[in-house]
This record gives C-alpha cells, sequence and structure tokens, in this order.
C-alpha cells in the first residue's frame, strides 16, 4: 500500500529532476532545475512518512488486512506450499512501520497467512518505512540494518531467526509486475537520496583562509 501511494510521487519528482531545458541554438543546459527538484525529492523521501502517516491511519482496518492477506497470499505462496512458513503455525508475528504508527500481527492458520489487528506477538520485527522498502526490494541487506539498529527483531530467539532468515530469501519475482516495478522505483529513488546524504555528511566542510 505505502509503494503504491508513494513510488507515483517518486517517479514524478524523479522525471522533473532530470528535466533537460534546450535552447534556441539546440543547447542543452543545466538551469538549477535539477538541483531544486533533487532537493524537493530528498525532502520527499525523508519526510514522506510523515505525510503518509495520517491517511494510512485512517485506512479501515478491515481495508488493510484485505490488501495484506493477498499481498502476502501472493509473495508466500510457494513458501506456505513447502512447509518454509511452519514456524508461524499457531504463532504471532508482530509487524511495526515505526514512522507510520503502523503495526499488524501475522500468523499462519490452516495453511493461510492471516492478519491481525491485536494479538499477543511471540516475535516482532519493526522498523522505518523507507529502510523496510529497502529490504523488501534487495537494495539493503537485513543483516546490516539489524546491527545498526534500524531494524529490530525481538522476542523469540528461535522465530527471531526465521523471520530475518525469510527477510533474505525474499524473492522479488513472486511479487505481481506494476507492484514490482512501483517498489524498485521508489526502492532506487530512497537509495539515491540515502547516499547522497551520507556523501554529503561525510564531505569535510571547506575553510577559508
Amino acid at each position: 500500500m505505502l509503494s503504491i501511494i508513494v513510488h507515483i510521487i517518486g517517479i514524478k519528482i524523479a522525471q522533473a529532476a532530470t528535466y533537460p531545458v534546450a535552447m534556441p541554438n539546440g543547447q542543452i543546459i543545466d538551469t538549477g532545475v535539477s538541483t531544486v527538484f533533487g532537493k524537493i525529492r530528498s525532502q520527499l523521501i525523508t519526510q514522506g512518512p510523515s505525510f503518509l502517516k495520517f491517511p494510512l491511519k485512517v485506512t479501515p482496518f478491515v481495508v488493510q488486512r484485505q490488501i495484506l492477506e493477498q499481498l502476502l497470499s501472493w509473495q508466500f505462496r510457494e513458501s506456505v506450499k513447502e512447509g518454509e512458513l511452519d514456524f508461524l503455525e499457531g504463532k504471532w508475528l508482530k509487524v511495526e512501520v515505526r514512522d507510520l504508527e503502523l503495526v499488524w500481527f501475522i500468523s499462519l492458520q490452516e495453511g493461510q497467512l492471516v492478519v491481525q489487528k491485536q494479538a499477543e506477538p511471540d516475535v516482532s520485527v519493526s522498523g522505518n518505512a523507507n529502510d523496510l522498502v529497502l529490504i523488501a526490494a534487495r537494495k539493503e541487506d537485513p543483516d546490516t540494518l539489524f546491527f545498526q539498529r534500524r531494524l529490530v527483531i525481538e522476542g523469540d530467539t528461535e522465530l527471531g531467526l526465521y523471520v530475518k532468515n525469510l527477510m533474505d530469501a525474499f524473492e522479488l519475482e513472486n511479487m505481481p509486475a506494476p507492484l514490482r516495478f512501483g517498489l524498485l522505483q521508489l526502492a532506487d529513488v530512497i537509495k539515491t537520496v540515502q547516499d547522497n546524504e551520507d556523501a554529503e555528511h561525510k564531505t569535510p566542510a571547506l575553510t577559508s583562509c
């Protein structure tokens, strides 16, 4: 749901950021539009979750559940058939998107992945929206974010290991093509913005003589 909403905005901003300007003589020049829109795109990515927090929170849970259960069914259909998610049978996984203040509880019940609004969690995983998008798009390693405390896994140790391994083995090919395209587009924009910000922080300030 987050990917569908944000990737459309991200694509439009990304396109605008690289829009060239042609002079009458045919020469293509950089008018600074790229820089301006680059900053806008950066703000959109870093502040985007706060903009989306309210509309997502007021979305009725029955709608959230329907969408999530359908997505989970698509994504993990083969994993369920092969017994790779049996560790969730009768157990509850709490998934929290911290900056969106969204929480879901997921379990395997009679061979079906189900989502509830409240449950007693056996294991929990939490992170910010952008980091979770990067993990889903295979642009960031869960272990790296785990050691940086950007991804937090708590609760039953054995279940937590299963959850982390499942995130490591996330297969984009199982995702519907339009959603996969949107996810990858959004992840590319997020990764570019984060890399640029890291580079700026590492660049030493120039001092005048």
